[in-house]
């Protein structure tokens, strides 16, 4: 089978694609024939060695897959031979098969395309966990999307807006938030050309904003918790910026606010069952036609380097997926 390696941490244009053995499952593991697999950020943060994981060399990046079970393990029961499933992966995605664990794998809602599927994962499970879990959003809350059009982004503008939260999106350009109005924003701002915090304190007549979800850091970072209300909870959620803030803690003081981190890979190794329970939930959403996720682009597992560099260079809007 053709898989996409890493075999020295690097950029993107350093992988390479070549045709490896089959997969075998041991006991309580799952093989599965990907149809599509989604591009995250993360994925470009594994293969140059700065991500949380580290996997041993060569691998595959690509977290999150959706296709068809070719084999399963033993002692594995809830799938079988031939289910379309989703799963999580971690990394092994950008191949013609993937293995991991059964318990990462949930069968695929009827009907759903493979490529839709694939992209639903990691964005809308990191931005439900994040406005869910950990920030508790209430209706009627004010919510403040940075980053708003990349794939977490677009999802927490979705689910904020069926948590009945009032998102109010920021983004880069105006074509970006132009899509992140159709995606459950009520407000927008273009920190590309208004000043973030002016902005907000505009928007909400000086009160702030109840929960910030960050996906970028940067310069960015500290402005959005500076116009927080009081009991706010800032969401920490990644670093696409590059730059990680240093943030004074003592706004928090002031605010009598919370600075929460959001790492949904440890989530889901944690707390097993609310992380089934979340996803079995955003799944009747999507069904219901609450979610819609957006693929704005896909490629053939050949260009999974351009498909990185696109997201790198934060020029995707929603989700972009490889398909084998």
């Amino acid at each position: 089978m053709k898989a996409v390696l890493c075999k020295a941490h690097g950029l993107p244009d350093s992988l390479v694609l070549e045709e490896i053995d089959s997969l075998i499952p041991d006991a309580g593991e799952v093989v599965i024939s990907v149809k599509a697999c989604g591009v995250n950020f993360p994925d470009t943060l594994i293969i140059q060695g700065k991500y949380q994981f580290k996997p041993a060399m060569p691998f595959s990046p690509g977290g999150e897959v959706a296709g068809v079970v070719k084999l399963v393990g033993a002692g594995v029961t809830h799938v079988k031979i031939g289910d379309a499933v989703i799963a999580f992966t971690g990394w092994g995605g950008y191949a013609e098969e993937a293995k991991c664990a059964a318990a990462q794998v949930i069968p695929m809602p009827p009907g759903t395309p493979f490529p839709l599927a694939a992209s639903f994962t990691l964005a809308y499970g990191t931005s439900y966990h994040a406005l869910k879990d950990r920030a508790q959003v209430k209706p009627g809350e004010t919510l403040l999307v940075l980053g708003a059009a990349g794939g977490v982004g677009l999802a927490a503008c979705e689910i904020g807006a069926a948590m009945g939260a009032r998102v109010i999106a920021a983004a880069s350009t105006n074509d970006k938030l132009a899509i992140c109005k159709l995606h459950g924003a009520t407000d927008i701002i273009n920190y590309a050309e208004e000043n973030l915090r002016e902005r907000i304190n505009e928007l909400t007549n000086k009160r702030g904003v109840d929960v910030v979800y960050d996906p970028v850091g940067g310069s960015y970072s500290e402005p959005a918790l500076r116009a927080m209300a009081w009991k706010g909870r800032y969401l920490v959620v990644g670093f696409a910026a590059g730059e990680i803030p240093n943030i004074p803690l003592n706004l928090t003081l002031l605010k009598g606010s919370a600075i929460m981190g959001v790492f949904w890979g440890g989530f889901i190794k944690n707390e097993p069952k609310l992380s089934a329970t979340n996803m079995q939930e955003l799944i009747a959403m999507m069904a219901s036609g609450k979610l819609k996720p957006l693929i704005s682009a896909t490629y053939p597992l050949a260009r999974a380097a351009d498909a990185l560099n696109e997201v790198m260079a934060r020029r995707v809007v929603g989700k972009v997926v490889l398909t084998t």
